[in-house]
C-alpha cells in the first residue's frame, strides 16, 4: 500500500545515509528503491529522488557510486521499456510533467557527473569504473537498427545534452589521466558506438548547413531564435538535433586532444562507404566555421557564452594549436589548410562566395592559421606543404594565398568586402598572420618577392595623412565629443600598420626592407610610445621587443632613430634610477654581501637592455663626434640622459667630483666596468 510505502521511506529519511549504505540490506534496499524510481505516484517519486539527492551530497565516493549506478540503471531500464516512447520529430515539452521528472533524474546524474572526479582520485579504479561503465551504457541505449523507429528515437543523450550542452562532465572527467584511461579504454572496447553516433551527428548537421547554403539561403539555428526568447518551454526536432549536435561537437574536440583517443579513429559509419579519419573530421570542422550560421562580430561581445557552430570549433581548434602533438596529427595537414584557405581563394579567384558573416569567418580563420604559423612545425607547413622540406611551385604553397589575399584586402581589391565595418579588423588579422611568418628568417625569405613591406607602407602613408585631420584630444573634455569614433579607428589601423612594419626588424634582412619603406622613425617612435604605457605587459611580447631593440641597434640608422625617439634616455634615466637610487619601498632583509656583487640583481635587466644596445655600429654613431664632458663638479640630483654621460660618469671616473658625486660608488663603478 502506499501509506507503507510513504512511512517506510520517511523513516529511511531520517536515517543517516551512512547508516543506510553500510547496512547488510543495504543490497536488497537498493534494487527496491531503483523500482520505486519508477512508481506512478509522482510524489513518492519524487521523495525517492531527493533521497538519492541527499545521499549524493553528503556521503563519500565509495558509497555514493552505488546510488548512481542505481539511478543510471533506472534511467537504462526505462528507457528500454515500452513505457517509453518520445520521438525527436515529435519535439519535447519541458512543461510537460513526466518530461521534468525525467529531465530531474538527469541532472540529478549530471551534477554528481561533474562532482566525482574531485574525491574518485581516492578510492579504488573499480569503484570509477563501475560509475563511468554505467554512465556509459546508459548513454548507449538506442532501438534496434532494424525497429521502424530507431533513427527517430530519442535516445537519452540528447536528455544529457540539454542539461550539459558543451559536455562539461567528458571534460572533467577525462582531465586526469587516472580517469581519462579508464573512460577512453571502455570507449575503445565496449561503447565506440557513442564516438561513431557524435561523428554521424557531425556529418549530418554539416550536411544540412551545406545545402542550405547551396540553395542560396540563410540556415537559421535555433541558436539564433532562442536568445530573445527565454520562456519558450519547449523544443523542436530540429532543436533537439542541434543541441545534440553541440555536445558532439565539444566532446569530439575533447576526445581528439589526447592521443587515447585519437586512437579510436579512423571510424566506420553505417551509411559511409570509407572510413572516416581524423584529416576528414578536422576538415568537416574547419568547413563548418564558414559554412554554418553565424553571428556578425559586433554581437559576440553581448553573448559570453556562445553556442554558434563557428565560435565553438574556432575555440576547439585554438585549443589544437596549444597541443604539440595534437596539432601536428590534426593540424598541419593540407587537407585541413586547404579547407582554412577555401575561403579566400575562392575570394581570390572572385569565383560566388556563398559564407554567412564572410567577415566574422575570416577573422576566425586568420586566428588559426596565426597560431598554425607561430610555431616551427607548423610554419614549415604553411612556406612548403605537408611532407616537403623544399619550396616547390609557389603558387600551390598556403604562403602564396596568404600573401596575395593580404596584399589585396590592403589595396581595397575584395569587392565583397568593401564597406565593411569591421573591414580594418580582417586586414590587421591577415597582417598578423603574415607577421608571424616574416619574423623568421625562413619565412621572410619566402615573402619578400611579394614586396608586402611596401604594401604595408603604403597603406601607413596613407592612414598616417589621414591621421594628421585628427584633432589632439582636449584634457578634461567628453572623449566622445572630442575624438569621433571614426578617427579613434584610423589612429588604431595606423598603430596595427606601425606594428607590422616594427616587426620586420625582428631579422637583419626585414630591417633592411622596413629602412626602405621610410617608417624606421615612427616605428620607433610607436615602439617606445607603448614601452611608456607599458602596453607590453606579456613575457614574450617584452622579448619580442628586446629582441627588435637589438637588431635596431645594428644599423647606424636604426640607432639614431633609438636615440632621437627618447628611447636610450628612457633607458639610461632608469638605469641610473635603479642603480644609484635603489627602490623605496624594497625591505632589507639580510644585509647586502661584502664584497659587493658584480651586478645587483635590481639591475640586471637594464644592464642586458644597455649591453644589447651598444653594437659597434651604434656606439659608432652615438658617440665618435662626442667629447666626454669631466665637469668640474657634478651636482646630486644631475641625473645622465645619454650613453656618453654612463661613461663619464660610472666607468672613466678621473677626478674625485666624480667620485664623490655617486651615493654607491663601488657598486655603480664595478657595474660601469662590466
Amino acid at each position: 500500500p502506499l501509506q507503507v510505502r510513504q512511512e517506510a521511506l520517511q523513516t529511511l529519511c531520517f536515517a543517516p545515509p551512512s547508516d543506510i549504505l553500510n547496512s547488510e540490506s543495504w543490497p536488497n534496499l537498493r534494487k527496491h528503491l531503483t523500482m520505486s524510481l519508477s512508481d506512478p505516484d509522482a510524489t513518492f517519486s519524487e521523495k525517492i529522488l531527493r533521497f538519492y539527492a541527499k545521499t549524493f551530497s553528503s556521503s563519500p565516493f565509495n558509497m555514493t557510486r552505488e546510488v548512481y549506478t542505481s539511478l543510471a540503471r533506472h534511467l537504462e531500464l526505462y528507457f528500454l521499456s515500452g513505457e517509453y516512447s518520445l520521438r525527436i520529430s515529435a519535439g519535447l515539452d519541458v512543461s510537460n510533467a513526466d518530461i521534468n521528472r525525467l529531465l530531474k533524474k538527469v541532472r540529478l546524474l549530471n551534477e554528481y557527473q561533474k562532482e566525482a572526479p574531485s574525491s574518485w582520485i581516492r578510492h579504488p579504479e573499480k569503484h570509477m569504473e563501475e560509475v563511468v561503465e554505467s554512465t556509459l551504457s546508459l548513454l548507449s541505449v538506442k532501438h534496434e537498427p532494424n525497429h521502424p523507429a530507431s533513427a527517430d528515437f530519442l535516445s537519452p543523450v540528447y536528455f544529457l545534452a540539454l542539461l550539459d550542452i558543451k559536455a562539461v562532465w567528458f571534460k572533467k572527467w577525462t582531465h586526469a589521466y587516472y580517469s581519462r584511461a579508464v573512460v577512453l579504454r571502455l570507449l575503445e572496447k565496449k561503447y565506440k558506438s557513442l564516438v561513431n553516433a557524435a561523428v554521424q551527428q557531425c556529418l549530418d548537421y554539416f550536411e544540412f548547413c551545406k545545402a542550405a547554403v547551396n540553395k542560396n539561403s540563410r540556415v537559421n539555428g535555433f541558436s539564433q531564435q532562442h536568445c530573445g526568447d527565454m520562456q519558450n518551454f519547449s523544443y523542436t526536432g530540429p532543436e533537439l538535433q542541434y543541441v545534440y549536435f553541440v555536445h558532439s561537437l565539444c566532446l569530439l574536440g575533447r576526445l581528439l586532444i589526447y592521443k587515447q583517443g585519437r586512437n579510436l579513429f579512423p571510424v566506420q559509419l553505417k551509411n559511409k562507404k570509407d572510413n572516416v579519419s581524423i584529416t576528414d573530421l578536422l576538415v568537416l570542422f574547419t568547413q563548418l566555421i564558414y559554412y554554418s550560421p553565424s553571428y556578425p562580430k559586433t554581437v559576440f561581445a553581448a553573448h559570453t557564452d556562445n553556442y554558434s557552430p563557428a565560435s565553438l570549433v574556432t575555440d576547439i581548434l585554438q585549443v589544437f594549436c596549444d597541443q604539440t602533438g595534437c596539432a601536428a596529427e590534426c593540424l598541419y595537414t593540407d587537407a585541413v589548410i586547404d579547407a582554412l584557405l577555401h575561403p579566400i581563394q575562392s575570394l581570390l579567384s572572385g569565383t560566388e562566395v556563398c559564407i554567412n558573416c564572410l567577415e566574422t569567418t575570416l577573422i576566425d580563420i586568420a586566428d588559426i592559421l596565426a597560431r598554425i604559423a607561430a610555431v616551427e612545425d607548423g610554419l614549415s607547413v604553411l612556406l612548403y606543404g605537408e611532407n616537403e622540406k623544399t619550396i616547390k611551385d609557389d603558387s600551390s604553397t598556403a604562403v602564396h594565398v596568404i600573401v596575395q589575399f593580404t596584399k589585396k584586402l590592403l589595396h581595397d581589391d575584395i569587392s565583397l568586402l568593401s564597406g565593411s565595418e569591421i573591414l580594418p579588423v580582417v586586414k590587421g588579422a591577415f597582417i598578423f598572420v603574415c607577421r608571424q611568418m616574416y619574423r623568421t628568417c625562413e619565412g621572410l625569405r619566402v615573402l619578400i618577392p611579394y614586396g608586402l613591406h611596401e604594401s604595408i607602407g603604403e597603406a601607413w602613408k596613407k592612414t598616417s595623412l589621414l591621421s594628421e585631420r585628427v584633432p589632439t584630444p582636449v584634457s578634461g573634455a567628453d572623449s566622445t565629443s572630442s575624438i569621433s569614433l571614426e578617427s579613434k579607428n584610423i589612429l588604431l589601423w595606423e598603430e596595427t600598420l606601425l606594428d607590422a612594419l616594427l616587426n620586420f626588424s625582428a631579422t637583419p634582412k626585414g630591417l633592411f626592407l622596413l629602412h626602405t619603406t621610410g617608417a624606421m622613425n615612427d616605428c620607433v617612435n610607436f615602439m617606445f610610445s607603448s614601452l611608456s604605457k607599458k602596453l607590453q605587459t606579456n613575457e614574450y611580447e617584452e622579448f619580442g621587443n628586446r629582441v627588435i631593440v637589438t637588431q635596431m641597434a645594428t644599423t647606424p640608422t636604426g640607432a639614431v632613430a633609438l636615440q632621437s625617439s627618447g628611447f636610450i634616455k628612457a633607458l639610461v634615466t632608469e638605469l641610473w634610477a635603479l642603480l644609484e637610487c635603489g627602490k623605496d619601498d624594497l625591505r632589507i632583509t639580510q644585509p647586502k654581501s661584502t664584497p659587493v656583487d658584480p651586478i645587483d640583481q635590481s639591475c640586471q635587466k637594464s644592464f642586458l637592455s644597455l649591453i644589447n644596445l651598444l653594437t659597434y655600429p651604434a656606439v659608432f654613431e652615438l658617440l665618435s663626434k662626442q667629447d666626454i664632458p669631466n665637469k668640474p663638479m657634478y651636482s646630486l640630483r644631475e641625473v645622465p640622459t645619454d650613453i656618453i654621460d654612463i661613461i663619464d660618469r660610472l666607468i672613466i671616473l678621473n677626478s674625485e667630483a666624480k667620485i664623490h658625486s655617486l651615493f654607491s660608488y663601488e657598486q655603480s663603478h664595478i657595474f660601469g666596468l662590466r
